[in-house]
């Protein structure tokens, strides 16, 4: 079974290469997603990019975060959206602080699943809670 693009070049969300790498980017891959040294630091900058959706742009609900993350001209945002609410239990028009760790971990983990799939047969999640922890640590602290 071949890996989802995002699992094997270390970037969950499938981010794309900003105007400032990331700490641990390496480049960009044929698709033009970033590539990093680890999954951790790519669960990280991941996190960053969410925290500064709502630091720099005031988006507060599950649905703003999601529309900017997955944009209709990319994505099936609706379903996104949808998906996102089912695995956090939070509603889509609710506010949020990603600077609660519960609210950003569970929104993290919502964004790899939709973005990568299912986990292999027989495992929970594409990543262990210590490396959640650990970019969770990271992204928070620097």
């Amino acid at each position: 079974m071949s890996l989802p693009l995002g699992i094997r070049s270390n970037n969950p969300g499938n981010l794309r290469p900003g105007k400032q790498k990331w700490l641990g980017e390496l480049n960009a891959d044929p698709r033009g997603y970033c590539v990093f040294v680890s999954a951790e630091m790519g669960i990280r900058a991941m996190m960053k990019n969410l925290l500064t959706y709502q630091r720099k742009y005031g988006l507060r609900t599950v649905e703003t975060i999601i529309s900017r993350w997955a944009p209709g001209s990319e994505n099936d945002t609706e379903s996104y959206i949808r998906q996102v609410e089912a695995q956090t239990g939070i509603r889509r028009a609710l506010p949020i602080s990603l600077q609660n760790p519960d609210t950003l971990m569970a929104l993290t983990k919502a964004i790899i699943r939709h973005e990568n799939g299912k986990p292999p047969a027989g495992t929970e999640a594409w990543y262990t809670d210590e490396t959640l922890h650990n970019a969770m640590a990271a992204a928070l602290n620097g």
